[in-house]
């Protein structure tokens, strides 16, 4: 157990950091100050749909538009999320009401849908999509109040609420489909505490919207664009019905509302969970699970790999001892380079990659300064990181990390990251390249930038032609495609050459023993030892550690929700790292122990057995959770499920890697070999 004992004290401390961590903002992101009567601009962001997973612009719908449309300037994650960031017609002024205002309407007219219009607003809604708009970058949410209590006495009751992102565009009853033409927008304010003699200043700190459907003829307008909503639920919905020509009106209103709520924490209703209680569970859990790797592995070293260390050691009976035990007598073989090193080796830089981006990610995240207030932040952090940990050798061209680190993160705090010293990229795929006798460096670099990137933009592209078929807004523009291959080629590509060129320079991992130019023959292995169960049993435990925040984050991704318990997630993120090492080491034990020294490439491939379960589970969850039945929609969901899997394989095959061959090279210096 003292292998889990040495990393607990951490795990407390992240544990109290990560009940700390909240939405907070980074220094110099300042609020927006309103005076009374100052326009609360309201834009409209995308339309989404779990059931289609086709995201569509605002106006891809006959919705009532300003008199100028103008598209807000967005960064690269807000580009590949799907954002089209739009100016919307509706007048808010703050700490204002309005009773109902009336949407584009001439000379007290309704507005028109044409069957074609009508057709599509039916189809959408019956899609289930939902709208998305923000006011001071505030996304709107609509509340939901739950009953706990189901007891007959109304009074026992207990509300529990809850927010929904954005609102429905409309529902359907008993085949009608009826449109949600009326906005009720509740805005919350916050009031500055100023001085006597200064004006008072207002910030929004919350978002709601109440959608309702209302008949034409039970609403009563004027010349001023003004309208009576019916009183209470004497009003019919208004119904669409593709086949024929439809009129309405769109309408909304605006109620203010003053809030205790601190600007500085005014997300915490969008990213409160209701379930914190089940992430506890998955980190107990997963705990638990390393505890036990733990025992295995301590008794593994403490009582036989030490016996045999010592038995092997004896001068007398050699002969004897070396039938004993069978990973001695593999010495000469056990470091023989692989088939495909270069592959290999290239596989094993971008693991490094993807390793070194997801950690830090998640630190800044965890630490807050990955907003959800700063749209894409994540994910154009993600890409620059990844493009930057092509080379980082802190000897070979000092400053580069940081330099990469800054303009990735633009954050003061990046200085004090723990930038490991010489491991990313391109510089660990060159020194283990030539540490597997390798001599074609260039062409080994090369492999190292195109091969896992070329896969992922390979699919990406064919995903996204799908999508551009479908006119969705999370199709990824032409010129954005052409920036990403100026970026992989400018940037990316001759950073990976240069961190190759002085790792291969670097001398060689000193292995503790020579090879022998006669490879041995290995005997016949046991059923358990294939290479198939060896990945079952590898990944169950490593994926039964984080299999509870798996699900959290599928419905992020699938479900439109946000997710922000990076605390949850980088604690679970350093139990798998540990879980993953100590399962490779007790599979590469095994393996040498029945006398097979083809341990290269089958430790890579087991120690990323999780990722199996992985697309099991990816299987099971859009089976049982989602409602998909059109192809171009599970197209999408598999293709960017069989990203995350070989992601997710490259990532934990890495890590299992690298703990084996450390395990390897220190057992096999303890012994002596004639």
């Amino acid at each position: 157990m003292a292998a889990a004992m040495d990393w607990l004290p951490w795990s407390l401390l992240l544990l109290s950091l990560m009940c700390d961590t909240g939405a907070f903002y980074v220094p110099g992101v300042a609020p927006i100050n309103f005076h009374q009567n100052d326009p609360v601009e309201i834009k409209a962001v995308k339309l989404t749909s779990s059931l289609t997973q086709r995201l569509m612009e605002y106006y891809s719908l006959p919705f009532c538009q300003p008199s100028k449309i103008t598209y807000k300037a967005e960064n690269l994650g807000e580009v590949l999320r799907g954002d089209r960031i739009v100016n919307t017609p509706f007048q808010v002024l703050m700490n204002s009401e309005k009773k109902c205002e009336v949407l584009c309407s001439q000379s007290n007219k309704p507005v028109t849908l044409t069957v074609e219009q009508s057709r599509l607003v039916a189809e959408r809604i019956s899609e289930d999509y939902y709208v998305h708009l923000i006011a001071d970058n505030l996304p709107v949410a609509t509340r939901l109040e739950l009953y706990s209590n189901r007891d007959g006495d109304d009074k026992k009751k207990e509300k529990d609420v809850q927010f929904e992102h954005g609102y429905r565009l409309g529902f359907t009853d008993v085949n009608k489909i009826y449109l949600h033409n009326h906005l009720s927008f509740i805005l919350y304010y916050h009031r500055e505490d100023l001085e006597e003699d200064q004006e008072h200043t207002y910030r929004v700190v919350r978002f709601e919207v109440i959608p309702q459907s209302i008949r034409l003829e039970d609403l009563k307008t004027d010349e001023k664009s003004s309208c009576t909503l019916p009183e209470g639920t004497n009003s019919s919905p208004q119904e669409i019905d593709p086949t024929k020509e439809n009129q309405l009106y769109f309408t909304y209103s605006v109620h203010w509302e003053e809030s205790d709520i601190k600007w500085a924490s005014r997300w915490d209703t969008y990213l409160t969970m209701s379930d914190v209680q089940i992430h506890w569970f998955s980190i107990i859990n997963s705990v638990v699970v390393v505890f036990f790797l733990s025992g295995i592995l301590s008794m593994i070293i403490i009582r036989t790999l030490r016996k045999d260390i010592a038995n092997y050691n004896k001068e007398d009976d050699i002969e004897d001892t070396m039938e004993e035990s069978g990973w001695k007598l593999v010495h000469g073989d056990v470091f023989r380079p692989p088939q495909y090193p270069m592959i290999l080796s290239s596989l094993l830089g971008s693991g490094i990659q993807l390793f070194c981006m997801i950690l830090i990610v998640i630190f800044v995240a965890m630490l807050g300064m990955l907003s959800p207030s700063s749209r894409g932040a994540l994910m154009t952090t993600a890409c620059f990181l990844f493009m930057f940990m092509g080379y980082v050798c802190m000897s070979g061209v000092p400053g580069l990390a940081q330099t990469a680190c800054t303009a990735a993160n633009r954050s003061p705090w990046c200085g004090s990251l723990p930038f490991p010293h010489r491991v990313f990229g391109g510089f660990s795929a060159g020194r283990l390249y030539r540490t597997l006798k390798g001599h074609r460096w260039k062409k080994g670099a090369f492999c190292t930038a195109t091969l896992y990137p070329g896969v992922v933009f390979g699919i990406c592209f064919i995903l996204n032609c799908f999508i551009w078929g479908k006119h969705s807004s999370g199709a990824v523009p032409f010129p954005t495609m052409v920036a990403l291959l100026c970026m992989w080629f400018g940037i990316s590509l001759p950073l990976v050459y240069l961190g190759y060129y002085f790792g291969f320079r670097k001398q060689p991992y000193d292995n503790p023993v020579r090879t022998n130019q006669i490879p041995r023959q290995i005997p016949e292995q046991r059923w358990y030892m294939n290479r198939f169960v060896g990945i079952l049993m590898a990944g169950i435990l490593p994926f039964g550690a984080m299999f509870i925040e798996l699900f959290f984050i599928f419905s992020a991704i699938w479900e439109n929700q946000f997710y922000y318990l990076f605390g949850f997630l980088f604690l679970v993120f350093i139990i798998l790292v540990v879980s993953c090492s100590q399962i490779s080491i007790v599979m590469v034990y095994f393996q040498l122990c029945a006398e097979d020294y083809r341990w290269w490439w089958r430790n890579f491939l087991v120690s990323g057995g999780s990722a199996f379960y992985v697309l099991v589970y990816a299987i099971f969850y859009f089976v049982n959770k989602l409602d998909i039945v059109e192809f171009i929609p599970s197209l999408l969901y598999f293709g960017y499920t069989a990203l995350m899997v070989l992601s997710f394989w490259l990532l934990t095959g890495t890590i299992g890697f690298y703990a084996a061959y450390m395990f390897v090279r220190k057992i096999y210096a303890a012994v002596k070999i004639d």
